[in-house]
């Protein structure tokens, strides 16, 4: 944002603020080169982050740890060849050797193992926690959270912070160490092989080559299925949620028959789609399961006729069954893990989704940083709307056109019109909610205004965060506090908590719509910005409450702007905006005073 007479400068375009990069994706499966640099750019951040030094510990402890059990296997192999040798030539002396050689490697094994496990989990909670904050962080920068709620590309990004997270460290580990685990298995053992039967090593790479094909040709619609059961699952969920929060307004209208019907529609296309992945799973599991069974008899098929003819000991044979079986899980990943790497894959998609689209955002918030830290003179604060159109959010409507008004501190203004004429809209576009449309607006910085929604938030906490919310570590004495409350006509409410302000109630249903309403006025009267912008803010009030409140406004010397349909609000307003239908618009002087 500019600058211009130490006021804020906002300039509108014409781009849709619900829009993103990758809405063309959404609800689809994005190429293979799409999710492989989402996962490169997500992964890169976590290893340059602050906690990049405890991560490359824990990563060096692993990858050490890795090759360890790799090494181990190898050795352990060689001691069951001799182990199974001694058996079957009888030999008591080389089988009680090999034994303790056995028990030896077990005894090296199990803590290198443990901690092997250990480790990959210590470092897949790192990564998690890491992750989950610095999304949180983006999330909240330029209320991305309000604005990706009509983004088409991102569905339920509360599931893909907490769930989506989880997944993708912990698998994205396990995929890593996997992979290292089989390269380092293939490398070792294939020298095995070759030593035993060259033609085995040949059998073997060709038998990988052709079951891989397949099980990609078989499997490949697992990715987008996995996806949009992520999706459903998600959406099934927030219906619940959604319920939960709006009890009481179910249960006024008696919606229970239409929820349930909701809810269990929900609840069947997850159950449909799972039964789609289930089927194709069911496919995959035919011939992985043939595969698997097939590559215990192959190794032995060309082994056993070479034991026969005398060439190879007894132990070569199970040596060489044991190794093949290492090299083709190493070889054979992708037909192994078709079905949790399918799972992967999509959790990726969405993730990365979630990430582009908070990088389009990153930018405005540096640009709000910038205008936050410079002073302004207090005796030139404006809120200056010059030739402003204001548009619905897909641009398809225009609600206001070349809308142009100046409000002084300690100066009101009520917007008033019929139902679908822009009064939120244009608050919405003043508080930098909307940003689509076309012309000029001046505002103060957001340390010198508040916005006063119609159903305010209310918090989990004690009354005394509830009240000073979302500032909550304000320095404010006891005294202050109660004195504002008191002020706003709360008394019953200290009264039901013993005036006890660090008393924790469920705030949402202990309080109606009115004592919210007030509770909301505190917070404002308790920050004391230059500028208030009430969204229908006294809807809920009596007459009374609402003359108070106005009053207090007036005395409190703070500027604002009103949305209301009520004709008594006009005596608190120097002038009335009047909106049209047509977009048209006029502003007449009421005949209040500034007071």
């Amino acid at each position: 944002m500019s600058r211009r007479d130490g006021v804020a400068v906002l300039k509108a375009n014409m781009k849709n603020p619900f829009s993103s990069s990758t809405e063309e994706k959404a609800g689809t499966t994005a190429s293979f080169r799409t999710v492989s640099r989402q996962f490169w750019f997500m992964s890169k951040a976590f290893f340059a982050s602050e906690r990049r030094r405890q991560a490359y510990w824990f990563l060096i402890v692993l990858l050490t740890l890795a090759l360890s059990v790799g090494g181990i296997q190898v050795v352990m192999s060689y001691v069951a060849r001799d182990f199974m040798t001694a058996i079957a030539q009888k030999d008591e002396p080389a089988y009680w050797q090999s034994l303790w050689w056995y028990i030896g490697t077990f005894c090296l094994a199990v803590p290198i193992g443990v901690y092997y496990r250990w480790t990959e989990e210590r470092l897949a909670l790192l990564w998690r926690e890491w992750m989950a904050k610095h999304l949180i962080k983006r999330y909240f920068n330029n209320r991305a959270y309000y604005r990706l709620r009509g983004s088409a590309s991102i569905d339920n990004p509360d599931q893909r912070i907490s769930e989506d997270v989880r997944n993708f460290t912990v698998s994205s580990l396990s995929f890593f160490l996997i992979v290292l685990n089989a390269t380092v298995t293939v490398v070792v053992f294939v020298g095995v092989l070759w030593a035993i039967s060259e033609i085995l090593v040949g059998v073997l790479v060709l038998y990988a080559l052709v079951g891989t094909g397949l099980s990609i040709l078989i499997g490949r619609r697992l990715v987008g299925l996995n996806y949009s059961q992520y999706q459903k699952e998600a959406d099934f969920r927030y219906s619940l949620v959604r319920v939960r929060d709006n009890a009481e307004s179910i249960a006024f209208y008696r919606g229970e028959k239409r929820e349930r019907r909701d809810l269990a529609g929900r609840l069947g296309a997850a159950v449909s789609n799972m039964l789609s992945i289930i089927g194709w799973n069911r496919n995959l599991a035919f011939f992985v399961n043939s595969y698997n069974y097939a590559a215990l008899v192959v190794p032995v098929v060309i082994v056993a006729p070479l034991f026969m003819r005398g060439e190879v000991e007894f132990g070569v044979v199970t040596q060489s069954a044991g190794a093949f079986a290492q090299v083709l899980a190493g070889a054979s990943l992708i037909i192994t893990q078709f079905e949790r790497l399918s799972a992967y894959l999509a959790g990726v998609q969405r993730l990365g989704g979630l990430w582009d689209d908070l990088d389009d955002f990153d930018a405005e918030d540096e640009r709000a940083a910038l205008k936050g830290t410079q002073d302004v003179d207090d005796d030139s604060l404006t809120v200056n709307l010059d030739t402003l159109t204001v548009l619905t959010p897909d641009g398809s409507k225009t609600l206001v056109n070349d809308l142009s008004f100046e409000l002084r501190r300690n100066q009101s203004l009520l917007i008033m019109g019929a139902s679908g004429t822009g009064k939120s809209s244009v608050l919405r576009t003043i508080a930098g909610l909307w940003s689509i449309g076309a012309g000029t607006l001046e505002r103060p910085p957001w340390r010198d205004v508040m916005f006063l929604p119609q159903r305010p938030y209310m918090i989990d906490g004690n009354l005394r965060d509830q009240l000073l919310y979302p500032y909550s570590d304000k320095p404010l004495s006891d005294d202050k506090i109660l004195a504002v409350v008191d002020k706003v006509n709360l008394a019953e409410m200290l009264e039901r908590v013993d005036k006890d302000l660090d008393r924790v109630m469920d705030w949402i249903n202990v309080l109606s719509i009115g004592e919210q309403q007030r509770v909301a006025f505190a917070r404002l009267f308790l920050r004391n910005p230059k500028f208030a912008f009430l969204d229908e803010a006294t809807s809920a009030l009596d007459e009374d409450n609402q003359e108070r409140l106005y009053q207090l406004l007036k005395e409190a010397r703070i500027g604002f702007i009103s949305v209301g349909h009520r004709t008594t609000l006009t005596k608190y307003h120097d002038r009335i905006l009047q909106l049209d239908r047509s977009g048209s618009w006029k502003i007449t002087e009421s005949g209040a005073t500034a007071g």
